[in-house]
């Protein structure tokens, strides 16, 4: 996958036909137009033609005297050149300096307004796709501090919501004033419901599905049978004269019941780097927690424990009852879980964390080790997102992966299978490096 980057950002905008099409005519639509014969459409001229090549290495290159190609921009190219000049027409460390007047070089800016910055985050959205932009807002918190300007309705209007946003939000949230509170609440229930479009569905038919084949049996009714292990658990009794299979026992599964079968425990890490699996921890929360047959818990930690439990009934609330930041006691955190277990061998325990243990080391371990010997199941997710590879502590994840739990990163949309397995009791799809 192509970085990106401001000169990817700027040559994606070569294809946009609006950039150099002419203006409408003017021409009195009463005059009578005589007869023409058809023309053949004039032919496009290539994309590598030195106007071109000039016209796209003058977007790169940022302009000014130093950039050597003579280039004029004029129209959508001069207006995409200057959102891209606000943000990285300069040194993020020339912020303070520019205060006082002691930079130098190229000083655009989105300045410290609120509406200077809502009219930006508004051009960028028109000249760039959703991705694009998410791109670029997180670039702007890094480089121009925007975080602060988030605290302003004006700005948090215009933001195109991600998973990132929220994340930042969330961070803000016991600074925010109340007219900021409504607008933030909005934009993380749009996170939350495009989210919720995308995994629910997938996570509630593949989950019901493993509850239902966890719950096998070797007298099902008619409807109930599973004719293809039938099949297969009874081909010793193929009658090749009657070319049929005589079937000495018959699988199938459980009549679907109300009743529990099987508990999950959430353990979510909400220190500072774990924001995005934050978000989706509580939308799949939330998920599992509508299940009828699955009972649900949802823990979050820093140093101490927060349980989240009661309010999964809305996903949106789950997030602003965390805390992201501060420290991590991991130790502390499984022995909430631990306490709260009264069927091990019927609980799956999911810890959501890159394992950074602020606590006393080897503790949680140990404690796994413990879990595990009373027959609950436990899963290590370093990350729940995707964002890729993410860091962690690489001592910790070998002591859980010798003790049989392998510690791994996991996207959104592998997570249902994760689960899946872990219900069934069946080997983890772990992916491949």
């Amino acid at each position: 996958m192509t970085p990106l980057t401001p000169a990817t950002l700027a040559a994606r905008t070569s294809d946009d036909p609006s950039a150099s099409a002419p203006a409408p005519s003017d021409a009195n639509p009463s005059a009578p137009t005589p007869p023409t014969p058809p023309t053949p459409p004039a032919p496009t001229p290539p994309v590598s033609s030195e106007d071109e090549r000039l016209r796209r290495w003058r977007l790169v290159l940022g302009g000014g005297d130093a950039d050597g190609t003579g280039r004029v921009l004029s129209g959508t190219d001069a207006a995409v050149d200057g959102a891209l000049t606000a943000l990285y027409g300069r040194n993020p460390d020339d912020r303070d300096r520019d205060r006082d007047g002691a930079g130098r070089g190229r000083t655009a800016g989105l300045g410290a307004s609120a509406p200077s910055v809502a009219r930006w985050l508004g051009d960028i959205r028109t000249y760039f796709p959703a991705p694009v932009v998410q791109v670029v807002q997180r670039d702007a918190i890094d480089r121009l501090g925007l975080a602060a300007l988030l605290l302003e309705p004006e700005t948090l209007a215009a933001v195109e919501p991600d998973v990132h946003l929220v994340g930042t939000l969330l961070s803000l949230r016991e600074a925010m004033p109340e007219t900021t509170r409504e607008t933030a609440r909005a934009v993380v229930r749009k996170v939350v419901a495009d989210l919720e479009e995308r995994l629910a569905a997938r996570t509630r038919a593949t989950l019901t599905g493993a509850l239902d084949r966890s719950a096998r049996t070797r007298r099902p009714r008619h409807g109930d049978t599973d004719w293809d292990r039938t099949i297969r658990a009874n081909l010793k009794n193929y009658l090749p004269e009657h070319r049929t299979v005589v079937p000495e026992r018959l699988v199938g599964h459980g009549r679907a019941s109300r009743a529990v079968r099987k508990e999950v425990v959430l353990c979510v890490d909400q220190s500072g780097s774990m924001a995005a699996s934050v978000v989706h921890a509580a939308v799949f929360a939330a998920v599992l927690a509508s299940l009828r047959t699955v009972a649900t818990r949802l823990l979050v930690f820093d140093t101490a424990v927060v349980d989240l439990t009661d309010r999964l009934g809305d996903p949106v609330d789950v997030l602003f009852g965390t805390r992201l930041g501060g420290g991590t006691d991991i130790n502390r955190a499984l022995a909430h879980c631990q306490a709260g277990i009264t069927r091990p061998a019927d609980t799956v325990v999911v810890l959501i964390s890159d394992l950074y243990e602020g606590g006393v080391r080897g503790e949680a371990a140990k404690r796994v080790a413990a879990m595990r010997a009373a027959g609950t199941r436990v899963v290590a997710l370093l990350a729940l997102s995707d964002e890729g590879t993410p860091a962690y502590d690489r001592d910790h994840a070998a002591a859980l992966a010798a003790l049989g739990v392998p510690a791994f990163a996991c996207t959104p949309d592998l997570f249902p299978e994760i689960m899946a397995a872990a219900l069934e009791e069946r080997p983890l799809p772990i992916p491949a490096d």
